[in-house]
């Protein structure tokens, strides 16, 4: 069986998208597909379902899955025997501390996948690094800006509260709310500007900084707290999200990246992972 083809199957149902496995593979699109349509018939079955939106793995890809997995660590274990190491190139990375661990887990693959002589070392956004992963009212004058996720907030609350019964959150409703303060957060910034010009007073509970510990407390009861809507996030148990009235609060997360300005190893590299995102 072609290791190749079982790469880009698993590119496939890692993305979800036909186009976006291509990127991630550095190869055109119809050499995706053929590659799957060979699989489909060796395997004399069919692994995705087509639609509009990109694609979804048929119980036949849910079992190939994890011994497509399983075949290709084992032959780059093989492959690891017998290479000589390599020099390795440093790269820091930024990353605001909203991100999530979902999101963080897949950014570390694709960097890795893209750029196998990267050393990679994580650093808060605002330290010295080579590349941010940032919002973008983050954003330096002397950087350029590729977006990678569009995210709503939404109001995390404890199923327990009476809050959590309103079929309508409106901004009056959070007076005098037990609240879970989770900064730096634009749109919280942004919420509690619009709750002071109407007098409304934050009951603050907790002050943290990253999303799985506020929505950590959100599960325990502590209070309310305003988060990203992040897919892992909604799949949280004893917590209820609700929009707040007509308020659009959102943000935009990406890659930010230095202008084009002397040519290092850094921005080598920062070139090849842009691509998986352009």
């Amino acid at each position: 069986m072609n290791l190749r083809a079982l790469s880009y199957f698993v590119a496939v149902y890692d993305k979800g998208t036909i186009s976006a496995a291509a990127k991630q593979c550095y190869i055109a699109q119809p050499s995706i597909s053929s590659a799957i349509s060979q699989l489909e018939d060796e395997l004399d079955t069919q692994l995705f379902q087509r639609h509009g939106r990109g694609v979804s793995p048929t119980e036949s890809a849910e079992r190939l899955y994890p011994l497509a997995q399983r075949l290709l660590n084992e032959s780059k274990a093989i492959r690891s025997l017998f290479n000589t190491p390599e020099q390795r190139q440093p790269f820091k990375l930024g990353l605001i501390n909203s991100l999530g661990v979902q999101r963080m887990s897949m950014l570390l693959k694709d960097f890795s996948q893209a750029c196998h002589d990267m050393e990679l070392t994580l650093v808060e956004a605002n330290e010295p690094c080579d590349a941010r992963i940032i919002t973008t009212s983050q954003l330096k004058s002397d950087e350029v800006f590729q977006p990678i996720w569009h995210d709503d907030y939404l109001l995390a609350i404890p199923s327990t509260m009476s809050l959590a019964l309103k079929k309508e959150i409106r901004l009056q409703d959070l007076s005098g709310q037990p609240f879970i303060h989770r900064a730096p957060c634009e749109a919280l910034a942004d919420l509690q500007q619009l709750m002071d010009l109407e007098g409304i007073k934050m009951q603050i509970r907790a002050r943290i900084q990253t999303v799985e510990y506020a929505v950590g407390l959100v599960a325990a009861g502590v209070g309310i707290a305003l988060v990203p809507a992040l897919p892992v996030l909604m799949e949280q148990n004893n917590i209820i999200y609700k929009a707040i009235g007509d308020l659009q609060l959102k943000r935009t997360v990406g890659l930010a990246m230095p202008r084009e300005g002397e040519r290092t190893e850094q921005q080598r590299l920062l070139q090849q992972v842009s691509k998986l995102y352009s």
